[in-house]
């Protein structure tokens, strides 16, 4: 895949991306609002984040990083019919795996809650054991929507796999408004928000699956060489490509044995931090991998250095701005966007901390998105595995250090909690580049020392303007101002960063030929 068509393929997933994640944030907007941050809010994050995190682990991490390289060596390599078997066997084992998942969950439910927010109380365990009998089957349905979009994706049809997550922020945005204050217990409406989301997210992908010829029926067959070598490389890639989320959610565990609030405000902070991520670096991994993969099955190592230099280009030059301003506009942007309803102005000082900590990570987190592909592509799940295994050790030991340190400083411990998934995504990040090196994959050369300088002067010059402007915020007046004003100080700070990249020589059409 050529470079042009690498970045017209990534500006489609970040243009549809960016309507769900600003939908996405309307919608944290709206739940935080009406339902407030602690209580009955925290016991719902919880019942949402356990099939969340599994999706992100089985289907959108682990499972499709090894099923994109294995059917991208079959469409290369083979007939179109054996295309069509591998997919028929693929969804038969994965529906009967996650069927299977779905049932013990449901009926366990309150073990799960208890063993992943082993700190609440019982009125809360009981409400998210509730809850999680509603959520649980969205990982059904959107593992299988992860699955068919990685199909689509194989083909070089990125956008209505990228569009399918709006669907999800407008059914909890509908279920909180409308149906929410019909209900004697109005947090239920986003359970059975969730569970009619994911079958609307993989009802959508079917029509183009099946104009492409490649909607076969499930057929469970774990023999098929195609599916043993996708389980061989996904259960080591489970660790590999989902430490990020790993961390998050030991994150929840420790946050739900602090004050009440701690998960919602961590969650209300790693919604933000995640808008640079999903927008470039989820949608670059993304773009990148069948293009990978492609590289390897031709034998095209020039090809694939290319192009991971070219993702590497454009996760630095957004993702490094992204964490630095970020990290200087957290409190406007929590006061905001947030404070409404029940979400008072503590609560955003609280998320603003949490914020700033996770700041820094935004750029390492994207980095994970792009070199744990490089390895998947070319079939090796050991090196990622190991790293991920180091980086959940990294993320356990700063979070104690880091909990310890803030309790000196009579600092709020969930803040501690954010620093350690910043420290353990640099480390994940930073290994998997000494292995891209050490391998001889890829590395930094000369040619990049002018790009290091002028991503960094950018940025300190944005930088320098952001703390210039801040004084003058709006704090009172109505909120529409504050918006404005918000959006105001962004088109700044971006347009400071882009005309200091093009005064130092830094050219759009480098974007464009890796």
């Amino acid at each position: 895949m050529a470079k042009s068509r690498l970045f017209r393929s990534t500006m489609v997933i970040s243009a549809m991306t960016m309507l769900s994640r600003i939908l996405g944030l309307l919608r944290d907007v709206v739940l935080m609002g009406v339902f407030g941050a602690g209580g009955l809010m925290d016991a719902f994050l919880v019942a949402f984040k356990i099939p969340n995190f599994l999706r992100r682990l089985f289907a959108e991490g682990a499972f499709s990083q090894a099923f994109v390289p294995v059917l991208t060596e079959y469409k290369e390599k083979n007939s179109l019919d054996e295309v069509r078997l591998l997919i028929s066997s693929v969804s038969g084992c994965l529906l009967s795996i996650l069927m299977t998942l779905t049932v013990i969950v449901i009926v366990f439910a309150p073990i799960v809650v208890d063993l992943f927010a082993p700190g609440f109380d019982a009125i809360k365990s009981d409400m998210a054991s509730t809850l999680l009998r509603l959520t649980f089957p969205y990982l059904l349905f959107i593992s299988m929507t992860a699955f068919l979009g990685s199909i689509l994706q194989s083909y070089g049809r990125f956008a209505m796999p990228a569009f399918a997550p709006v669907l999800l922020n407008l059914s909890m945005i509908t279920a909180a408004i409308v149906i929410a204050p019909m209900l004697n217990t109005p947090i239920m409406a986003l359970g059975f928000a969730v569970a009619v989301a994911g079958i609307l997210q993989m009802a959508i992908q079917l029509p183009q699956l099946f104009a492409q010829k490649l909607l076969a029926p499930p057929k469970v067959d774990f023999k098929h060489e195609g599916v043993k070598r996708i389980l061989a490389l996904m259960l080591p890639a489970i660790f590999g490509v989902s430490v990020t989320q790993i961390n998050l959610l030991l994150n929840t565990v420790f946050a739900s044995l602090m004050q009440g609030g701690s998960v919602s405000w961590l969650y209300a902070a790693e919604r933000l931090s995640e808008l640079p991520l999903g927008l470039i670096g989820v949608a670059i991994g993304t773009v990148i991998l069948p293009s990978l993969s492609s590289s390897i099955a031709k034998a095209d190592e020039s090809g694939f250095k290319n192009t991971l230099s070219w993702a590497t280009r454009l996760i630095i030059l957004v993702g490094l701005p992204a964490s630095v301003a970020i990290f200087v506009l957290s409190d406007v942007l929590m006061t905001t966007l947030f404070v409404r309803g029940e979400f008072s102005h503590h609560d955003a000082t609280m998320s603003a901390i949490a914020l700033k900590s996770m700041a820094g990570g935004i750029l390492g987190f994207m980095l994970i998105k792009i070199f744990a592909p490089a390895f998947f592509a070319r079939q090796d799940t050991k090196t990622p595995v190991k790293i991920g295994i180091a980086s959940v050790f990294a993320n356990m030991i700063f979070s104690v250090l880091f909990i310890g340190v803030f309790h000196l400083l009579d600092l709020p411990l969930h803040g501690g909690l954010a620093l350690a998934t910043t420290g353990a995504s640099f480390i994940n990040a930073g290994l998997l580049y000494f292995f891209l090196q050490k391998q001889g994959i890829w590395q930094f050369d000369r040619t990049w020392k002018k790009p290091f300088a002028q991503f960094g002067f950018a940025t300190l010059m944005m930088a320098i303007t952001l703390y210039l402007i801040l004084p003058h915020f709006p704090t009172h007046g109505s909120e529409w101002l504050r918006v404005v004003a918000l959006i105001g100080i962004c088109a700044i700070g971006a347009t400071v960063y882009g005309v200091t990249l093009l005064i130092t020589g830094f050219r759009p059409s480098q974007l464009k030929h890796g």
